[in-house]
């Protein structure tokens, strides 16, 4: 797939069926599309581990070379395999959406970071009840971790152009259509 108009033709075809897919064959799509969906930019940092439920984005991530780690696991249904308090700062990017990872996730996320640490989330915006739905239970849940001092707010952005529309059918790549996202910040408490 390195087409990269077929590739974006491809995730078109596979997301608008996928609402009945299984989990299963939906990681299968992953790990033939990994070539093309990871796109890693030096920031600075030094020790990246990556997790992943799709043996073919690690598979990916391990060419990069930047990775001190890489695990397999399908949060939600396993634990996130990381040690409590080790990371500076934890993302996840784009998962945080119905039948992808469960909102009980977060505080796995949260727990992973030092005291002090940044959690970074975010994810895409999708206009429908399912949508709307997981969007204000994890609303929810970060303001109650809020509240019981696990971490504080530090700046939620929302983005127009959070990325391109994969179920639009514009076959004119000038005129792609986007998709809403949200980004949310926090730091994790000291004590």
């Amino acid at each position: 797939m390195s087409d990269s108009s077929r590739t974006l033709d491809d995730l078109r075809t596979f997301l608008k069926s996928s609402a009945g897919v299984e989990l299963e064959q939906r990681m299968k799509f992953y790990d033939s599309w990994a070539e093309t969906y990871e796109m890693m930019v030096e920031l600075g940092f030094k020790h990246f581990v990556g997790v992943d439920g799709s043996q073919g984005m690690l598979d990916q991530a391990a060419k990069t070379g930047l990775y001190k780690e890489l695990k397999l696991a399908l949060l939600g249904t396993e634990p996130l395999p990381a040690e409590t308090g080790m990371f500076d700062v934890v993302m996840i990017v784009g998962a945080l959406r119905d039948g992808f990872v469960p909102v009980s996730v977060i505080r796995e996320l949260c727990l992973a970071a030092k005291p002090g640490g940044y959690i970074c989330m975010s994810r895409n915006d999708l206009k429908s009840e399912s949508g709307n739905k997981y969007k204000v239970s994890m609303e929810k849940e970060l303001q109650l971790m809020e509240e019981e001092e696990l971490w504080s707010h530090v700046t939620t952005k929302e983005m127009d152009k959070y990325m391109i529309d994969m179920y639009d059918n514009c076959e004119d790549m000038q005129n792609e259509k986007y998709l809403y996202g949200t980004m949310y910040l926090y730091r994790k408490s000291l004590n």
